[in-house]
C-alpha cells in the first residue's frame, strides 16, 4: 500500500471546514474578499491577494492607487483591462474572475492568483537557463499575442515584468492596461490624455523598472502615433528576443531621453556582435526584423513571425 504524504497546512490545502462551511443566506459583496495583501504597485495600479470568502481561495485583486481612485478616465481604463482581460480566455492569459465595485463605489477586479517568476527575474540569473527554455517563454508570449490580435487586441506593455514564467510550466502575458482595442468600424477612441507609462518613462532618468519600458515601446508607441496597430507588439516582441539572445536590450542609453532617442533613431548591433555566446542565425534574423522602425518592413502578423520561431534554429548557430 502507497504512504501518501500529508498535505502542507496552508493556505493552499483543501480542508473539509473550508468546503462545507456554510454560504451565507443573503451575499454581501463588500465582505466578500479579506485578508488582503500588497503583491506590486503598478504606476496608478494596486495588486493585491486577498481571500475570497464565498470559494475560500485566494486570487488576485487589482484596484487603482488612493490618489487616482475618483479619476474617471482612470477608472474606464481599469474597467476596460478588466474586460480585455476576461474576453481573451487563453492557456496564456490570466483567468478573470470578477469585476465589481467595493464599498465606496470603486470599481476593481479579482484575477487568479499565480505565483511564479517573471522574465526578468529569469534574466537576472541568465547562466541558470539554456535558450530553448527562454525561447520556449517566447513561443507561448507569441501565441498569446497571435490571439489577441485575432480578436482584435493589441497589448502594447510587452516586456519581460509582464511576462510570467508559472510553477505548473504555464506561461502567461500579463497586464493589459494599455491594451488598445477598435470599434466595429476600424477607428479607435482617442485617448484623452499620453499613455501614462510614457510620460513616466521620459520623465525619468535610468533608474529602475520604468527604463525598462522604454527599451521595448515601438518608435510609434513613444511618438503617440493615433494609426499604431499590432505591429507594434511585433516590436515589443523582438526587443524580447534581442536581450534574451545576447544579454542586453536594443536601444542604448544610460539616461531615459537617450534611451527614447536610441528607440526613434539608432539601428541595434547585430545581437552576437555584443555577446561572446554563440547565436541562432535564424533567431538574430527574427529580432532584427522585429526590431525595424518601420511597421511596414516588420513581420506584418503573429502568425509570419510564429512561422519562423517553429522552426529548427538550434542548428544555425553564428559566433562573434
Amino acid at each position: 500500500m502507497l504512504n501518501f504524504p500529508q498535505p502542507p497546512k496552508s493556505y493552499e490545502s483543501v480542508f473539509l471546514e473550508e468546503t462545507d462551511k456554510a454560504l451565507p443566506e443573503k451575499i454581501d459583496p463588500r465582505t466578500r474578499y479579506a485578508f488582503f495583501s500588497t503583491i506590486a504597485k503598478g504606476g496608478k495600479s494596486l495588486i493585491k491577494s486577498c481571500k475570497d470568502l464565498h470559494l475560500s481561495r485566494f486570487v488576485c485583486y487589482k484596484t487603482l492607487k488612493p490618489e487616482f481612485a475618483n479619476d474617471k478616465i482612470e477608472q474606464l481604463r481599469l474597467v476596460r483591462e478588466a474586460r480585455v482581460s476576461a474576453m481573451l480566455q487563453h492557456p496564456n492569459t490570466v483567468p478573470t474572475y470578477e469585476l465589481g465595485r467595493d464599498g465606496r463605489g470603486l470599481p476593481y477586479f479579482t484575477m487568479k492568483l499565480v505565483h511564479g517568476y517573471t522574465l526578468r527575474e529569469i534574466l537576472d540569473y541568465r547562466d541558470r537557463y539554456d535558450l530553448t527554455q527562454l525561447m520556449d517563454l517566447i513561443l507561448q508570449v507569441a501565441y498569446a499575442l497571435e490571439y489577441a490580435h485575432t480578436h482584435g487586441v493589441a497589448h502594447r506593455d510587452v516586456k519581460p515584468e509582464n511576462i510570467l514564467a508559472g510553477p505548473y510550466g504555464e506561461v502567461l502575458l500579463l497586464d493589459w492596461g494599455l491594451a488598445k482595442v477598435w470599434h466595429p468600424d476600424g477607428t479607435a477612441v482617442e485617448e484623452e490624455e499620453p499613455e501614462p507609462s510614457i510620460i513616466e518613462d521620459i520623465s525619468l532618468t535610468g533608474q529602475g523598472k520604468a527604463q525598462g519600458t522604454a527599451h521595448y515601446m515601438s518608435p510609434e508607441q513613444i511618438n503617440l502615433d493615433p494609426a499604431i496597430d499590432f505591429r507594434t507588439d511585433i516590436f515589443s516582441l523582438g526587443a524580447v528576443l534581442y536581450e534574451i539572445l545576447c544579454g542586453h536590450p536594443p536601444a542604448v542609453g544610460d539616461k531615459m531621453h537617450e534611451v527614447i532617442s536610441s528607440v526613434l533613431n539608432d539601428t541595434p548591433e547585430m545581437p552576437s556582435s555584443r555577446c561572446s555566446q554563440r547565436i541562432p542565425a535564424l533567431l538574430e534574423s527574427v529580432a532584427m526584423k522585429c526590431l525595424q522602425k518601420d511597421p511596414y518592413a516588420r513581420f506584418q502578423s503573429m502568425d509570419e513571425l510564429l512561422m519562423l520561431l517553429q522552426q529548427d534554429w538550434r542548428s544555425d548557430l553564428v559566433s562573434s
